[in-house]
């Protein structure tokens, strides 16, 4: 018996032991999703950076990480800043979702459009963006309602632009922290990166999305003057130096980003992608016949907002150590910022199923070199105006063919800077281009509609609207250097959506309200920082009245020009309708409300 015992206990010993040791065997388990984090700077062009051979920009670690990183060496975006925010965000050329300007009210993403940020973050996904948005200023368009969780952005399209906080400069400014304004201390390029590193230290225990878009190098050209100075000696403009300082801030950064992601040991499961929004702003300077005078552009026809390759071939370089794209490599292969919704997903291993029809797709397989790539056409125009137009400055794009305004014909792997017109000799592919171009656009003409900006929802109310949303074909004062001036007065309106009926209290401004500034006022220059940039004093304006109307309801009242805003009460029903906010001078001109708040009252 007691041999017994001592056996069963020695059988369940072993038992015990087995199944410690057992226990005790790790269990393969799978990787955490990578964290993804995507920077675009600001009117940096492809010959911007020194590993595409540019001999006098210092650009260390971008060159670095491009030796390290896959390189697309074929990669497009939109001509122009909002264009291709709208395009990465959604997948969905620009045309069609009111995004295909800078102003004017057609730089509002849809609010109906899916982004990048809202398929991460139902995916349990972190969301978080910082910096330059430019897709609308207003709920429900601000990053924080297209699914960004965390955000801490400027307004409008960059530092000093009309819809920003009042006398930003770059250095020391206001920005805003899911909506609430706060100041900050430091440049704003490094406050960017800081913000990011300081989410990365809180986030990254889970997956997360970071959306990093400079508002650098974009004007006015403000950087500390240590930046411009490392290119005193340089055969530069004074301007380009400037702007060579900015990007080589953005270079320091960038460094200082990826050494903290190794430190923290995130940065081998993280997909970390370098691009820019067009083509370079500053990089070159023209002489009097339009040539190339000082700088580089890689040898590309066009700047900023031109059709041509050198407005929307861009650097980008993409990494992911532990997943299995290809390092120290460069494909040609065409690609685009629509692509990115789609591949990001499918390598982040997400679900996504379009709500709508895509111009990009996923290119994930061409990363992987598991798939060749596949034979497509995009296309990239200019429209900068208040509807798309069929054919204005177009560019239909292959791998290797450019069909420009649907005539021009170049081949861009034999003649990069498309510098010989090569139509008479290829008809079958200026007919072939050009019929995809119009089987295209069909598509393109259901979706064009104007994004309306909505008064008296309970999740925002007041609302400020500015002029830079104002729809007309007049020029607008899009910066605060020309509302000082008050040099341009334009006629148009704004389209809103009036939620509530009921009554509505509006305070019509010349300055933003966070000014304090009366309608008379002119208002003393301003240090933009280490480089000083002195702005205008106002000019004198003196409106006696003011005019507000909201569909078929007028509202007039008389103004005390020496008062910040003139204040005006009435009743509005709901509905989609158009607003107007003038003032009006002795001489009964009608002068634009730069400012209009309005508040459901």
């Amino acid at each position: 018996m007691k041999i017994l015992n001592k056996l069963n206990l020695f059988i369940v010993f072993l038992i015990f032991t087995g199944s410690c040791k057992e226990s005790s065997k790790k269990e393969p388990t799978p990787e955490k999703s990578p964290n993804i984090i995507v920077i675009v700077t600001d009117d940096q062009g492809y010959g911007d950076i020194g590993c595409h051979g540019n001999a006098v920009i210092k650009t260390p670690n971008l060159d670095n990480f491009a030796s390290q990183s896959l390189e697309l060496t074929n990669f497009h975006v939109g001509t122009t800043c909002a264009p291709t925010r709208a395009g990465l965000m959604t997948g969905r050329n620009a045309n069609r979702n009111n995004a295909w300007h800078t102003i004017s009210g057609c730089s509002i993403l849809l609010e109906d459009e899916e982004t990048i940020a809202e398929v991460f973050k139902k995916n349990q996904y972190e969301t978080a963006m910082f910096g330059k948005w430019h897709l609308g200023d207003n709920y429900p368009f601000r990053p924080e309602d297209r699914g960004f969780k965390t955000t801490f952005n400027l307004m409008g399209g960059g530092i000093n632009q009309t819809p920003d906080y009042w006398n930003n400069t770059y250095f020391e400014d206001t920005y805003y922290r899911n909506s609430k304004p706060e100041k900050v201390k430091g440049y704003c390029t490094d406050v960017w990166f800081n913000e990011a590193i300081e989410y990365i230290d809180k986030s990254k225990e889970k997956p997360f999305f970071m959306y990093l878009a400079l508002n650098a190098a974009h004007s006015p050209f403000n950087v500390p003057e240590k930046y411009a100075e490392m290119y005193s000696d340089a055969p530069l403009s004074d301007i380009q130096k400037r702007f060579y300082g900015m990007i080589t801030n953005i270079d320091e950064n960038f460094g200082k980003l990826v050494a903290h992601l190794k430190k923290e040991g995130v940065y081998d499961n993280t997909i970390l992608v370098f691009t820019t929004d067009n083509g370079t702003a500053a990089g070159i300077t023209k002489g009097k016949n339009k040539e190339p005078n000082t700088g580089y552009n890689a040898g590309l026809k066009g700047t900023k907002a031109s059709h041509y390759d050198g407005g929307h071939r861009v650097p980008f370089f993409i990494s992911w150590p532990n997943g299995n794209i290809l390092q120290g490599e460069k494909i040609n292969d065409l690609a685009a910022h629509v692509d990115m919704l789609p591949t990001l997903t499918e390598m982040a291993g997400i679900s996504f199923n379009e709500k709508k029809p895509l111009d990009g797709t996923s290119i994930a397989g061409l990363l992987t070199g598991k798939e060749k790539a596949i034979d497509r056409m995009l296309v990239v125009d200019t429209q900068r105006n208040q509807l798309p137009e069929k054919g204005r400055n177009s560019c239909v794009m292959s791998t290797e063919w450019r069909l420009v305004n649907g005539k021009e014909l170049y081949n861009t792997i034999k003649d990069p800077g498309q510098k010989e017109d090569i139509s008479n000799a290829h008809p079958e592919k200026v007919k072939e281009m050009q019929a995809f171009y119009d089987k295209w656009w069909k598509t393109i003409v259901p979706d064009v509609r104007y994004a309306e900006i909505p008064l008296g929802d309970k999740a925002a109310n007041p609302v400020l609207i500015t002029v830079h949303d104002m729809h007309t074909k007049d020029p607008i004062p899009w910066n605060q250097v020309q509302i000082r001036e008050a040099k341009f007065f334009p006629k148009g309106y704004y389209s809103v959506n009036i939620k509530a009926s009921g009554k509505y209290r509006i305070k019509m401004f010349r300055y933003p309200p966070e000014s304090g500034l009366a309608l008379n006022a002119t208002t003393p220059a301003i240090d933009g920082g280490t480089y000083t940039t002195t702005l205008p004093k106002g000019t004198i304006i003196n409106p006696i009245k003011a005019r507000i109307s909201i569909g078929k309801t007028t509202l007039n009242k008389d103004v005390d020009p020496t008062q910040p805003s003139v204040v005006l009460e009435g009743k509005f029903t709901i509905g989609s309708n158009k607003l107007e906010s003038y003032f009006i001078d002795e001489k009964g001109k009608e002068i634009s409300a730069y400012y209009t708040l309005i508040e459901k009252i």
